[in-house]
């Protein structure tokens, strides 16, 4: 059994198949070193967006409707985001690679496991596949880097006892913003053309920290502050499953998934524009961080995985552990005449079913395909479409992310519903962290979009 993560995996990774898609596109760098292969592609893509914009900075992209600007903003492109890429029929693109392409090309901990996070992490930073040789330093890298000052514990033993794991998830973030490295040197006047090398050394600082501090949350809060300490030879997302208590190859493998598939989804949604809207005013990553993660704790956002927990709880409640498609229809029809909607279905830009979901119920069907809400869920995959098709008001009748993620987490024992959000946190870091330090190198200004009063609209909806 191989769970670990160490130097000797370089030398055993040579005797795999490579994926033809690997072989494409393996990293061009010849460097280990994430810091040094960062520095070396900026001066040409800085180039090419300042090429782009003097080439086509008058191009109109796109119009903007009443009902968008009323509604949410949804569909306005008005946000350059390079890290990942939501088509409405595909799904996500990291980098231009979906999730099954990262599936068969990112390093794993096993020949034919889920990928390891800094792989992901790598391709975020870089625009490249890493090799294993890469993608083991940066393991490494965020080992070294990942000790908690003390300052954290006591931040987070301060507050009461009924605190949200996102609240305290976003203090303790914010308890370890004194050491900002970004702030400190834009507090020294340095060269604005530098300020990305501190926002990268602030924001890798915080990603090696966060399984951590999530960790900490979590045996404070549900096992008695009975602390783990980290295994110095497993990974990123191994050591946050295994500092919670959870070591099971399984429990280890999902981590890794989990962590990999909820890292980025392009910059609209809440948590990726708080962070970068932050950003933009220069606030360091520690700020703009949490600043994204107050928008994950919102109920529509990151809490959405707890609202299908709850409302799985009510179908087997009602209905038992073995209903039929026939009182599962009855059910979902009965929750939308309460005025309620089904939780888990249906996306803001989504229009098929979310690649997401489907790795997490490929890997159920792989790993535990007779847990009993693994089951409900799959029956519910058969029911709920059909019948949001059948209201002819729902866009989008096909599952999401969080339809799938609390089934994989509880079967391997993580009951509490009120964490998922700060395993969700850990995970988006990767994406909104990366996209932050390449808008510092590309010198993107501070966001200040225009508003409109009621009647400021009427008047231009009229001419």
């Amino acid at each position: 059994m191989l769970r670990r993560v160490s130097k000797d995996l370089v030398a055993r990774a040579a005797s795999w198949e490579q994926p033809a898609l690997l072989g494409r596109f393996m990293s061009s760098s010849a460097s280990d070193d994430l810091m040094t292969v960062v520095a070396e592609k900026i001066p040409a893509e800085q180039e090419r967006v300042k090429t782009f914009k003097k080439e086509h900075g008058s191009a109109v992209i796109g119009q903007v409707t009443v009902d968008q600007a009323i509604g949410g903003m949804r569909g306005i492109p008005g946000l350059y985001w390079e890290t990942s890429l939501l088509d409405a029929d595909e799904g996500i693109r990291f980098r231009g690679y979906s999730i099954p392409e990262l599936q068969s090309s990112l390093p794993g901990a096993k020949q034919g496991g889920e990928p390891l996070p800094e792989g992901l992490l790598w391709l975020l930073f870089t625009g490249d596949i890493p090799t294993v040789a890469q993608v083991t330093s940066v393991t490494e890298m965020l080992r070294a880097r990942s000790a908690l000052p003390a300052t954290v514990q006591a931040v987070l033993k301060a507050m009461p006892e009924n605190t949200h794991p996102m609240t305290q998830f976003a203090t303790a973030v914010m308890s370890l913003q004194p050491g900002s490295k970004f702030a400190a040197a834009y507090g020294k006047g340095v060269h604005k053309s530098t300020l990305w090398q501190y926002s990268l050394e602030d924001s890798l600082d915080l990603i090696a920290k966060l399984p951590g501090i999530a960790a900490l949350i979590y045996r404070n809060t549900y096992k008695g502050g009975k602390l783990i300490d980290a295994d110095p030879n497993l990974d990123w997302a191994g050591n946050l499953s295994h500092m919670m208590g959870y070591d099971s190859e399984g429990a280890l493998e999902m981590m890794r998934l989990y962590q990999t598939i909820h890292a980025d989804h392009e910059g609209g949604n809440v948590s990726a524009h708080a962070t970068h809207l932050v950003g933009s005013a220069l606030s360091d990553p520690y700020l703009s961080f949490t600043a994204g993660m107050t928008g994950l704790a919102g109920p529509l956002h990151g809490l959405a995985n707890q609202e299908v927990l709850k409302w799985l709880g009510g179908v087997a409640t009602e209905l038992g552990p073995t209903p039929t498609k026939e009182q599962l229809t009855e059910f979902v029809w009965a929750t939308l005449k309460s005025g309620k909607v089904v939780p888990g279905y249906g996306h803001a830009v989504l229009r098929k079913t979310d690649p997401r979901y489907t790795a997490q119920r490929a890997f159920a069907a792989r790993h535990m395909p007779e847990d009993g809400l693994f089951k409900l869920v799959s029956m519910l995959y058969e029911v709920v479409p059909e019948v949001l098709k059948q209201t002819g008001k729902v866009k989008n009748p096909w599952p999401n992310v969080d339809a799938h993620s609390g089934v994989l987490l509880q079967h391997y024992g993580i009951n509490e519903a009120e964490f998922y959000t700060v395993l969700f946190g850990v995970s988006r870091a990767l994406g909104v962290l990366s996209q932050g330090v390449w808008s510092r190198a590309l010198g993107l200004p501070i966001e200040r979009p225009k508003s409109l009063t009621l009647d400021a609209l009427r008047s231009t909806a009229a001419k």
